[in-house]
């Protein structure tokens, strides 16, 4: 069988890095390349952390392209105190040896777009880079055949009462890709808040002898803390896992087709995800496919068996 493939654009956080390892092992997709962007921490520490957890996790030949220090239009913020001030919760991995890759980011993803013709970008941060990208090279809507992202939300915020963190970053960014005219697939609040790891999970991760079970019990002590605030009981989301698991595992999600935008001038609603998912006055286009429901007793059996691989 013909694998899709996708390159993958991350702010190396602490769940980007089990997307990252998701990514490895997907039967259904192939791993082509990947970029790093400003986001939950700096991006000087994103490109780090996307080649260490790539050799941490034996592919060092994946290719790690750097992009964008800084949104758009607006100024830098982090999410540091969910992340650690490095981006994996104060673990240090082993330095990978690859050699650095000086190419930038918007200009790898166009060579692998006219290299595959049927690429799919997986965005599981600020979508600058993707922004970036298209409002270089404006026919890359002919090379690329969906864009699959983790952010946003079509209820409500985490990062303000009306946004997500990877939407918030760059707003204006976001707007550009959603009018892209590829089609996208929004991994939101909606849905990632409810594929979470509860106590009983995080036992079972503590016990295992792996590299990645190891991993994830030492990276995602301050994740834990304000996930279970959110989640209302102990608990960690692991958001970026869910875009790429969806190359294995379509059958875990549901959602519905829908219009969506982003907030680019609003003082207090900067970066909400405007659905008309509930709304008798639809948006002219329906632009993009919002998944809102999860199985998470299986996502949660699945995420555990990955981490038992290496």
């Amino acid at each position: 069988m013909n694998k899709t493939p996708i390159w993958l654009d991350t702010d190396t956080g602490v769940d980007d890095a089990f997307a990252i390892l998701a990514a490895l092992w997907s039967e259904n997709a192939q791993l082509v390349g990947s970029s790093s962007v400003v986001g939950n921490v700096a991006h000087s520490k994103t490109f780090v952390n996307a080649r260490n957890v790539l050799s941490y996790f034996g592919h060092p030949e994946i290719k790690v392209y750097p992009g964008a220090e800084a949104p758009l239009v607006i100024p830098v913020q982090d999410a540091a105190f969910i992340h650690g001030n490095n981006g994996l919760g104060g673990v240090v991995l082993p330095e990978s040896t690859a050699d650095k890759e000086t190419v930038k980011a918007w200009d790898a993803i166009y060579q692998a777009a006219r290299t595959h013709k049927d690429l799919e970008i997986v965005a599981v941060g600020p979508l600058t880079n993707i922004a970036l990208t298209l409002m270089k090279y404006p026919d890359l809507d002919r090379y690329v055949r969906r864009i699959v992202i983790m952010g946003g939300s079509a209820e409500g915020g985490a990062w303000t009462p009306c946004g997500e963190f990877n939407i918030c970053v760059d707003p204006h960014a976001a707007e550009v890709v959603m009018n892209c005219g590829i089609p996208i697939v929004m991994f939101g609040l909606d849905v990632t808040l409810k594929a979470y790891m509860d106590e009983t999970d995080m036992r079972d991760i503590a016990a295992m002898e792996t590299a990645a079970g190891k991993l994830f019990t030492d990276c995602m002590g301050l994740a834990t803390i304000v996930n279970s605030k959110r989640i209302g009981k102990k608990a960690v989301a692991v958001h970026d896992v869910l875009p790429v698991l969806s190359y294995d595992h379509p059958e875990l999600f549901t959602g519905v087709m829908c219009g969506l935008h982003v907030e680019t001038r609003g003082s207090i609603t900067l970066g909400r995800t405007v659905t008309d998912i509930w709304s008798e006055c639809k948006f002219p286009r329906q632009n993009a496919q919002v998944i809102l429901q999860v199985d998470r007793e299986r996502f949660a059996r699945i995420f555990k068996d990955i981490l038992l691989r290496v």
